[in-house]
């Protein structure tokens, strides 16, 4: 049995489904707050190479250069954010519990038909829904990595920390800035039930070295009641590294606190990669 088939079966039977919940991976790390080069942060010349200019116009280069640490594992913890970080109510949750959040409204089989360059966009559409269900939207990470998830209500946020090899990550992020064309809208089907997809371009705070950002919305029923569900994803390159921020659900769209999320937690990574205690969070937003 494959891993999607298992997921799906727990996600079909957990109460979390019935009610639509969103469900998305993460793990929940203590927030210790060391000091950056106590965290085991040392020099690479790999984060020194020079930057590129991403195809679809966006600047990848930050006006001050990346920093040019090694993220180490305590490291990609330091750098994760936290409640304080983030716009409205949120509730970091534990480990045991982030880990099993799956959505069932992102299973489905993408229609082909729906599709001009059908084998094309249709598998692009397909890797972005496959992505956002298994939490690896940039693909697998080459090195350290770190994720914390937070619930409010019936969304939630999943947030990730992690090191990649460069050119594999700035492979994803400009496949991403395609998706608002290629998968504009479609639809898939899971069980016999047909959802409609849309998949639009989202701005972003203008911050690390590359940055793509969607709003993806999944139209459907749940238990015979129409839901929708509506995710804010983002994704920031620092170097060789990267955070993504998955925020949403069936309450509307998180577009706020996802970015809240991305530029803060940008300049935590920043500061765990140049050997800096990260700055504390703030204790209120206005």
């Amino acid at each position: 049995m494959t891993r999607r088939t298992v997921r799906l079966a727990h996600v079909l039977s957990s109460t979390a489904l019935a009610a639509g919940a969103l469900l998305a991976t993460a793990a929940c790390a203590q927030e210790d707050g060391r000091d950056a080069g106590a965290a085991g942060i040392s020099a690479s010349p790999a984060a020194a190479r020079q930057q590129t200019e991403s195809p679809t116009g966006s600047p990848t280069g930050s006006p001050t250069g990346s920093p040019t640490g090694t993220l180490t594992e305590s490291g990609a913890e330091t750098a994760l954010i936290t409640a304080a970080d983030i716009e409205d109510d949120w509730t970091q949750v534990k480990d045991t519990e982030a880990e099993n959040w799956h959505d069932g409204l992102l299973i489905g089989k993408v229609d082909v038909s729906d599709f001009v360059s059908a084998k094309t966009d249709a598998a692009d559409c397909q890797r972005l829904m496959d992505s956002l269900f298994d939490d690896d939207l940039l693909g697998k990470p080459s090195g350290a990595n770190a994720l914390r998830g937070f619930t409010e209500d019936d969304s939630r946020l999943l947030y990730q920390v992690a090191a990649y090899d460069r050119t594999d990550v700035q492979d994803s992020l400009n496949w991403m800035a395609e998706l608002p064309q290629e998968c504009d809208q479609f639809t898939m089907t899971e069980n016999g039930e047909k959802r409609t997809v849309q998949v639009t371009e989202s701005s972003l705070p203008s911050v690390g070295d590359a940055r793509e950002g969607l709003r993806v919305t999944v139209r459907g029923p749940v238990d015979g009641t129409d839901a929708t569900l509506t995710l804010d994803v983002a994704a920031v390159r620092v170097g060789d590294n990267a955070i993504t921020v998955t925020a949403g659900g069936l309450d509307g769209d998180e577009d706020d606190s996802g970015r809240s999320a991305v530029q803060l937690g940008t300049q935590r990574l920043q500061d765990v990669l140049a050997g800096r205690s990260p700055a504390a969070s703030p204790s209120q937003f206005d």
